[in-house]
């Protein structure tokens, strides 16, 4: 038993509690920024969830997205550590407030720079998504009922019987052109980065690529673990690793999540593009 990531599911599952309570209750929600809600279900469970890694994992940083560093400089100290969490506590809030179920508890672990553990619970339907990456890589879904089953991408090769997701309510501009190159006919909108991803993770797509700046490295380390750890390919627009130790909270040139059958030419058509 991976003691670790059991805690960090612990710890995600308890946090959905309190966004699906939320959820089922009539709340008011406001703006940090344009196109930015924030609920109390977001805040809540930042607090719970921060609270709680840092009883079980004294001394790693927790970069979390309602708690986020004061300063730039306070960033690239934490990040400079070998090991630490970002937390997205409601991943979807769009979808949340919209009463759309595509939303997520995201908790991953970086170490060394890289994705390396990472848990996504959908608080509505009560399944979990885990990975580890490593040596002894380890990937499953967790049923409410608590029924565990492994993770693996699906073996799709073939770009015209390909799915691809894409953001609902930030659709990059790369989309179209790049359907269109690949030839891919199915195209599925979905609210939050882990929930399109989870969908590559457990075979139900097998791409999804997003352009620009917009996503944060609290949105793609748990579910990047978990796709890499499902037999998958997570990176950049230009097939470049995600560093988490850079810096920055920001993705700087977009990402790509596809299963492996399908990732260098994902790639090559977008430097097609570009």
């Amino acid at each position: 038993m991976d003691t670790e990531l059991e805690a960090v599911l612990a710890i995600a599952r308890e946090a959905a509690e309190i966004v699906r309570a939320v959820y089922r209750t009539t709340f008011a929600v406001e703006m940090k920024g344009p196109n930015d809600p924030v609920t109390r279900a977001d805040r809540e469970a930042n607090t719970l969830i921060c609270a709680r890694l840092a009883e079980t994992f004294p001394g790693v940083p927790i970069i979390a997205e309602e708690t986020p560093p004061e300063t730039a400089a306070e960033a690239r100290r934490m990040v400079q550590n070998d090991r630490v969490f970002f937390v997205d506590p409601l991943d979807g809030t769009r979808e949340f407030a919209d009463r759309n179920p595509e939303f997520a508890v995201m908790i991953g672990l970086a170490v060394g720079g890289r994705a390396t553990l990472g848990v996504v619970v959908m608080p509505e339907s009560g399944e979990a998504l885990c990975g580890r990456v490593g040596a002894s890589s380890v990937a499953f879904v967790e049923g409410p009922d608590g029924v565990r089953r492994p993770l693996r991408v699906s073996a799709q090769h073939d770009p015209s019987m390909a799915t691809m997701m894409v953001s609902r309510s930030h659709r990059p501009r790369l989309v179209e052109p790049l359907a269109q190159r690949l030839g891919v006919r199915r195209i599925v909108p979905c609210g939050s980065v882990g929930v399109k991803v989870a969908r590559v993770s457990t075979g139900e797509a097998d791409l999804y690529v997003h352009g620009g700046t917009g996503a944060k490295l609290w949105d793609t380390c748990g579910p990047e673990a978990i796709l890499v750890a499902a037999g998958g390919r997570f990176s950049d627009l230009d097939g470049a690793p995600i560093d988490y130790a850079y810096g920055g909270l920001k993705l700087e040139n977009g990402l790509v999540a596809t299963n492996a059958a399908l990732y260098d030419t994902v790639i090559e058509a977008i430097s097609a593009l570009s």
